[in-house]
């Protein structure tokens, strides 16, 4: 087997969609985004993002995993990680937006099947079209991995709820319409209920959120001052709202690997590259054995994080238990895919460390990975959880 950076299995719809995929991020998006100025720290708005869902949408990208009866192609968990592995591989800024993360179908995660009639003609099938967006509203300031403590709280007023509470990291919050909220039934223990809220409801405000490390100004906090919905507004059963949010947490998981994956992938791309037209003493950079053995442990760790993420989605597709092998894959893959960027840092040297270069951008970005959809302690304690109950 030859090492690559791009590999695409022998499947025949891949071997479609990859090629259509990369030319459309490294051609059309790319014009785009230089044409209108788009950056990573770019104060991005609903009108640079709704042409993105709407020719993607066009262009068979956006939901393309979704069932065929919501416009995409029922692809295999595999399937879709190789196209969101070569989404983050291509370096877009506006990548999120092409398969849907950002607000859309890939946001919304399962609630489809969730969802009444009505729910799904006035949220959910506009989202899938690309002509509304939503964000998830479930974290707070002291309830991140421990969802129980959330303070939010949802009181049964009549034919609808009351609402009150205060939701942070939103992410989407400042380009959507609706969002996903999960509340404490105030009047019962440990209830949960999840519910689609108008962001323009009396009593709901959407407000700045803190600006990652990333320089991302992608989040913003959701609050709720006694803000009454429609009890139209429930999301499936009440009380089984922290199900439903959690429902696909183990997908999620490793849903989340392959856009970490092709951002290590473009890393070692680049600093490879670099290596290359880097000249020390009249010699490339590459022609050191110190530079040779970083490149040589880079390309390792990411054939390794790969390697075992796609083995565990080819194990989802098969319909097997992978919460542990998720554990695994979330905590290998950010751990290394961290110690890959620190690495392309230290080869491109000032440049690695310059504000506005892409491997420095990189770099923040995953670090974030190894916080963000559960750190690396909690992975631990999944995986420990796991290897106790084997036989």
């Amino acid at each position: 087997m030859t090492f690559s950076f791009s590999p695409v299995p022998d499947d025949p719809c891949l071997a479609d969609l990859v090629p259509r995929l990369r030319a459309y991020l490294d051609g059309e998006l790319a014009q785009y985004e230089h044409d209108n100025g788009i950056t990573h720290t770019s104060r991005l708005t609903r009108a640079d993002l709704e042409p993105v869902w709407k020719r993607c949408r066009e262009l068979g990208f956006y939901g393309i995993h979704l069932p065929e009866e919501y416009g995409g192609q029922a692809l295999t968990y595999t399937q879709l990680a190789v196209l969101k592995e070569e989404v983050s591989a291509s370096g877009r800024v506006l990548g999120h937006s092409v398969l849907g993360d950002m607000g859309g179908p890939l946001r919304a995660g399962d609630i489809l099947r969730h969802a009444t009639p009505r729910q799904l003609d006035t949220h959910l099938l506009p989202l899938v079209r690309g002509e509304r967006a939503c964000c998830f509203s479930l974290t707070e300031a002291d309830a991140g991995s421990d969802v129980r403590a959330m303070r939010t709280t949802a009181v049964r007023d009549g034919d609808g709820y009351r609402l009150t509470g205060h939701k942070v990291f939103s992410s989407a919050g400042p380009f959507a319409d609706f969002a996903i909220v999960v509340a404490r039934m105030a009047d019962a223990e440990e209830s949960y209920s999840a519910f689609l809220v108008d962001l323009d409801s009396p009593g709901c405000r959407v407000t700045d959120g803190a600006t990652p490390m990333s320089g991302e100004h992608i989040e913003s906090d959701i609050v709720l001052d006694d803000c009454r919905v429609p009890g139209a507004a429930l999301l499936g059963e009440e009380g089984k709202g922290l199900r439903i949010a959690l429902g696909r947490v183990t997908v999620n998981r490793l849903l989340h690997c392959p856009s970490a994956i092709g951002a290590a992938r473009r890393a070692l791309r680049l600093t490879r590259d670099r290596a290359l037209s880097r000249t020390v003493n009249g010699k490339p950079l590459l022609a050191l054995q110190a530079i040779q053995h970083k490149l040589a442990d880079m390309a390792a760790d990411l054939y390794a994080a790969r390697s075992m993420t796609y083995a565990a989605l080819a194990a989802l597709d098969r319909g097997d238990d992978v919460r542990t092998e998720a554990f695994m894959c979330k905590l290998f893959v950010a751990e290394s895919a961290f110690r890959l960027l620190d690495q392309a840092v230290q080869i491109h040297g000032k440049d690695g460390l310059t504000q506005g270069h892409e491997i420095e951008y990189l770099f923040r970005r995953m670090r974030m990975f190894r916080v963000l959809t559960g750190t690396s302690e909690i992975q631990r304690n999944g995986i420990a959880k796991g290897l106790a109950t084997l036989a």
